[in-house]
């Protein structure tokens, strides 16, 4: 516990020490952008403690509480942002997102899943990444970019055929536009049938 308490004060006072004259700004602009990492140190062992410990607290947690749901994205990206090389960083970075869109911060959720779809090709759960991009765009209530969301459905279309996520894509394809309750007159339509 001390020694966590060290190194986190001498990392504050290396930070204050290496000032510009310039820290109010960068504080800001920090604040302004969220999903830029806030990194002291830069070891990945401490970002993955973290990291592990935030997505503890949520996991227990019975409500999604905003201000631990921002420490636990800024945990994730920074983990994911210092350490590319870890297995873990794609699903930090996809958690962040979906953390993100459930507090309602559809920009930052949109530039996570972003992040872990095109910095990480060959992450297994790439597909979902993909898919929830998609749905930011998608949904009306989020970023309602429908010709962003069809592109994005097309390439999950392109590069993953004869799996579920191409043919949830060609579903949400089908659906691009559609109000709830249009959705709902289909549906009850083809159930009759």
């Amino acid at each position: 516990m001390f020694k966590k308490i060290g190194v986190l004060i001498s990392s504050i006072i290396l930070l204050n020490s290496c000032g510009t004259g310039n820290e109010t700004k960068k504080e800001e602009e920090l604040k302004n952008d969220s999903t830029k990492s806030i990194v002291i140190g830069g070891d990945c062992k401490m970002l993955y403690i973290d990291a592990i410990r935030m997505d503890s607290i949520l996991l227990k947690s019975n409500t999604l509480n905003p201000n631990l749901a921002e420490q636990a994205i800024d945990a994730f990206n920074n983990f994911a942002s210092t350490c590319k090389d870890d297995s873990l960083a794609p699903i930090f970075l996809l958690k962040a997102g979906q953390i993100a869109q459930s507090i309602g911060k559809f920009q930052q959720s949109q530039i996570l899943l972003k992040k872990c779809s095109d910095e990480f090709p060959g992450f297994r759960n790439r597909g979902a990444a993909l898919f929830l991009l998609a749905q930011v765009y998608d949904d009306a209530s989020m970023l309602n970019n429908e010709i962003e969301a069809k592109n994005i459905y097309e390439q999950i279309i392109k590069e993953y055929p004869n799996s579920a996520w191409e043919r949830d894509a060609k579903v949400c394809i089908k659906n691009l536009g559609k109000t709830d309750e249009q959705l709902v007159k289909e549906f009850l339509k083809k159930n009759k049938k």
